[in-house]
């Protein structure tokens, strides 16, 4: 249907306990700088809290599966190429999605006369949580959908409708002892199964967190500059899955690995040409650019070093102080104290100044 890989039904609401595990979720904070969580937590909690009336939920699945050859993990072994997430390096999925939801939702209200409405992760409903009643697939332990016949790389969609539609029936979950995607998470973000921090996760970090990134957190990031995709990639279930059929949604060939050399020249008009029409544009040219600062200061590779140094005159504060973490981790002692000498003077940015202070810190003599 439209291009649409699996539609399930359910009831458009949810229960009152998965409306508590959501306010737990903000109240300890796990949500981090996501202050739209808490803003919209009231309508968030139940479909009906933003629209009262709606009565069905029509849940539409689209695989996103990376091409044969394109192993999410194997791509990490590359150390001087910034790694994006497999989502986000074709059309950005909202477009993609939203179109295609249109005509079905058209379709239906001439069929029935009812009302509808289309969302793809921009309002605040609980897609996933619909989705588990539908049949579409079941919770794996790294909270996305698991399918039988597509793993774990699936977008959702829905469709809210006034409409009184016979239910599908939920399936069973099968991720029996498994623990895989806990287990490979780089920075133990999972608090136990279906539980995630979002303020260790990856993906939150290199796309919504707002500022710099912790320092302890930066290390294990390796060079993941665009979200993560360990936790899906290792799932057993992926041997049932297979590349994206959506054109649109097909990698870019110019945006799979990429020299990080090449990504820290970007000036916005750069990035802006590199990355339009995909999800990447969301985080900005210095949130992204900073992240690509942290990938070179991971990589170990000191050749790297200059393409760091540049950025330390970069209009971004937040792309100097990256700039100062990458380069205390490549550059011998004696050279960089000589830079600090140099750089530091003339900086009055307060998060810079910290972290010149920090890397300092941390290379003085035992």
């Amino acid at each position: 249907m439209q291009g649409f890989d699996a539609v399930g039904i359910a009831p458009a609401r949810l229960s009152a306990e998965e409306g508590r595990q959501l306010e737990d979720f903000v109240a300890f904070g796990l949500h981090g700088t996501m202050d739209w969580m808490a803003e919209t937590l009231p309508r968030r909690r139940d479909p009906t809290g933003m629209w009262p009336e709606a009565r069905s939920a029509i849940v539409c699945a689209m695989n996103y599966g990376p091409p044969e050859g394109l192993d999410p993990l194997r791509r990490l072994e590359r150390h001087d190429r910034g790694i994006v997430s497999v989502y986000a390096l074709g059309k950005d999925y909202h477009d993609v999605l939203k179109g295609r939801l249109k005509h079905v939702a058209q379709w239906l209200a001439s069929r029935t006369g009812a009302d509808v409405k289309v969302f793809v992760d921009t309002a605040p409903l609980m897609e996933k949580r619909l989705a588990l009643r539908t049949g579409i697939g079941w919770a794996g332990r790294h909270t996305c959908i698991v399918s039988r016949d597509w793993g774990s790389w699936l977008f959702l969609g829905v469709i809210l409708t006034t409409a009184e539609l016979e239910p599908d029936a939920p399936s069973k979950n099968c991720c029996g002892s498994c623990t895989a995607c806990l287990d490979i998470c780089p920075t133990g973000a999972f608090l136990g199964p279906g539980r995630i921090d979002a303020r260790r996760c990856i993906s939150y970090l290199t796309i919504e967190h707002r500022g710099t990134i912790d320092r302890s957190l930066r290390p294990l990031m390796g060079n993941r500059i665009f979200g993560c995709d360990d936790c899906l990639a290792v799932c057993p279930w992926n041997k049932f899955a297979r590349p994206a059929t959506e054109e649109r949604l097909r990698p870019r060939p110019e945006l799979i690995d990429p020299p990080l050399a090449e990504l820290a020249a970007l000036d916005e008009a750069a990035f802006r040409r590199m990355f339009a029409g995909t999800p990447v544009r969301r985080a900005g040219r210095d949130r992204f650019v900073a992240n690509v600062l942290i990938a070179i200061g991971n990589s170990g590779n000191d050749e790297l070093a200059e393409s760091a140094r540049i950025r330390l005159s970069d209009g971004s504060p937040l792309v100097r102080a990256m700039a100062v973490w990458a380069l205390s981790r490549l550059l011998p002692r004696p050279a960089f104290s000589e830079l600090e000498g140099i750089m530091r003077p003339a900086e009055e940015d307060a998060m810079v100044l910290a972290e010149w202070r920090a890397a300092m810190k941390e290379r003085e003599p035992a």
